[in-house]
């Protein structure tokens, strides 16, 4: 296969700058014990080993000095009391650390999901966003596995190994300063072979991370209802079962080969170890054979000796691990920074009023997807007016969703200008435009709450009897009261086993309702009424047309007769405007849009007949 020369995205910062934002956001969200307690703990821990490492030999020392059963007891007690202290504090530490960590994780998660649900549309649909987003929710829901837990485990860490690297440099220098030498080189010669041999499985982790996504996606088709009749009718099972069978195999020989690496590291770390102790420690007996050595010294230089290597190679462990845990924070820290093209606090006010009449024109608009080949829109010039009902026809692909998203801010146009009463849109605080809108698109969703709380979009403090007339405009008024617990039922049965599922129409319907709630100045419809049968979606239409008299709106329809109360119709054909003006001066002139008025009459008609 061919070798991918793609360049990786450097990190934008290092890791002492995400560490040290960490901090600052534990600082700023009020969880400053979280950083506290990583000191602490780094603390107690160097405390503890300091006193572990010159117990023995103070003992020692005061039995070779002559001292008394109740100085050596007097003795005892101190070092017996400090370690208490130590060990006291660190699982003090250990069991109070989780709190602080758990509300920093939540915090930093609101703050990815508050940039996804805030940043610009376009941005949504950029690839390296998406990734920098859900690789930066991913991580803080890892529980005490997340990146941003194990910064804080790495840092207390390297901190302790730091201080106790130290003290042992202190002893290790006054012994013979070679031995440092000594120890540095073993160490620094087994963790580069232990880290070069340990670290397939980190180096290969982006094909880890396929093999288990694979295998988790082809578990939950197994399992998926949605995906039940396909399997029985199709006879799909043996098919799965073989390719989540191949799965496991590469993740097998995967892990073979990642054994493989630590046995050998540990291999080549133990012999580097038994030369390193066999050196320092012949050195120490040849000390005491030739000057002379107490036996406490001797004890503890023999401790320091022991001890000294563990410091050198847990400081490049830990730094290690530092650095790449902080790699999640730094792709945390340029998802929330993620540059935005649209404007919002920091754009002119828009002050929007219902009342107000507002004229949006497309001014020589062409526009073209990020990444796509060719334009969607070709020069497009098209006004909206204040108070106008616009009818946008065309098959599909002719561009008309891309139309509306256009208008309605989503995207800025590739080449031209949206003006707002004569206005470049790009000058407004982008979320102060959204409010001039009402609208229904083709995909939507509902949120697991009430019926009421789905067409208000919110929880509290809306009015009650708009929402149940906004029902009823939308046709869903006896279907809601026909519901167990009426505009207060909830919906989804993911969240709550009460909850009720409406069907498509319904959900549409419902839509429908929440866009008349919001009562914007400019009702938007791209495609509402697709679930509905044509009378139906008559109906609604006309239910539209009343309650929006006066006020500007669009409406998208794949059923050129439903645009017949609108003020015009645009046909767009291949990205352009191909013929534009009512229904009944369309359908006179003949052209493309009286060609497929007449094929839609033709299957309606002939459905009509076949029963």
């Amino acid at each position: 296969m061919p070798k991918d020369k793609r360049k990786k995205a450097k990190p934008t910062a290092n890791m002492w700058q995400n560490t040290a934002f960490l901090v600052a956001e534990a600082w700023r969200g009020q969880e400053k014990k979280v950083p506290l307690l990583c000191l602490l703990l780094a603390l107690c821990g160097f405390g503890a080993s300091a006193v572990e490492l010159y117990f023995a030999p103070a003992i020692l020392a005061g039995i070779e000095q002559g001292a008394s059963i109740p100085q050596l007891l007097q003795t005892i007690l101190f070092f017996t009391a400090l370690l208490l202290v130590f060990t006291t504090g660190r699982a003090y530490c250990d069991g109070n650390k989780r709190y602080g960590r758990v509300q920093l994780r939540m915090l930093l998660f609101g703050k990815t999901a508050g940039k996804s649900n805030r940043t610009s549309y376009p941005n949504l649909f950029d690839g390296r966003f998406q990734m920098l987003r859900d690789k930066a929710q991913m991580g803080v829901l890892q529980g005490e596995e997340s990146p941003c837990d194990l910064v804080w485990e790495a840092l207390s860490a390297l901190l302790q190994n730091l201080l106790c690297f130290a003290l042992y440099l202190t002893l290790m220098t006054a012994l013979n300063p070679w031995l440092i030498l000594l120890v540095a080189v073993t160490s620094l010669g087994g963790y580069a072979v232990n880290h070069v041999m340990s670290g397939y499985e980190y180096r290969h982790q982006d094909e880890l991370r396929k093999i288990y996504t694979g295998l988790g996606y082809f578990s939950n088709q197994a399992r998926s209802s949605s995906l039940a009749k396909d399997l029985r009718l199709f006879g799909m099972r043996p098919w799965l079962e073989e390719v989540y069978q191949r799965m496991w195999k590469t993740l097998w020989y995967f892990q073979k080969k990642n054994c493989s690496g630590l046995f050998w590291a540990s291999v080549a770390d133990l012999v580097l170890a038994f030369l390193r102790n066999a050196i320092a420690y012949s050195y120490l007996f040849y000390v005491l054979l030739q000057n002379g050595m107490d036996a406490s010294q001797f004890l503890l230089y023999f401790s320091a000796i022991s001890g000294f290597s563990g410091w050198v190679t847990g400081i490049l462990a830990q730094t290690v691990t530092l650095y790449r845990q902080s790699l999640f924070v730094g792709m945390l820290r340029e998802c929330l920074d993620y540059p935005e093209p649209f404007r919002f606090s920091e754009g002119a006010p828009l002050d929007v009023d219902p009342e107000k009449p507002y004229e949006i024109r497309l001014e020589n608009v062409s526009f073209r997807y990020p990444g796509g080949g060719e334009d969607v829109l070709h020069g497009i010039d098209l006004t909206l007016h204040a108070g106008e009902s616009l009818a946008v026809v065309g098959v599909n692909g002719a561009g008309k969703t891309t139309l509306v998203k256009l208008l309605s801010g989503f995207y800025d146009p590739t080449e031209g200008r949206v003006l707002l009463n004569g206005q470049d849109i790009r000058q407004y605080n982008r979320r102060d435009y959204y409010r001039l809108f009402s609208a229904v698109f083709q995909d939507f969703d509902t949120l697991p709450s009430s019926v009421a709380e789905n067409v208000a979009q919110q929880e509290e403090g809306f009015d009650r009897g708009r929402v149940r007339a906004c029902l009823a405009y939308a046709g869903l008024e006896r279907r809601v009261e026909a519901l167990p617990r009426g505009m207060d039922t909830r919906l989804g049965r993911r969240l709550f086993q009460d909850g009720v599922e409406l069907s498509g129409g319904e959900m549409q319907r419902l839509m429908l309702a929440r866009a008349l709630y919001k009562n914007g100045p400019v009702l938007l419809l791209d495609e509402p009424t697709a679930a509905l049968d044509p009378l139906a979606e008559a109906e609604v239409y006309e239910q539209y047309r009343a309650m929006t008299r006066g006020r500007s709106s669009v409406y998208i329809s794949h059923r050129l007769a439903s645009t017949r109360f609108c003020d015009r119709v645009v046909l767009l054909e291949n990205g352009r405007i191909d013929e534009e003006g009512t229904h009944g001066e369309l359908l006179r002139r003949g052209g493309r849009y009286a060609e497929l008025f007449q094929v839609q009459s033709k299957y309606y008609q002939e459905g009509e007949m076949e029963p």
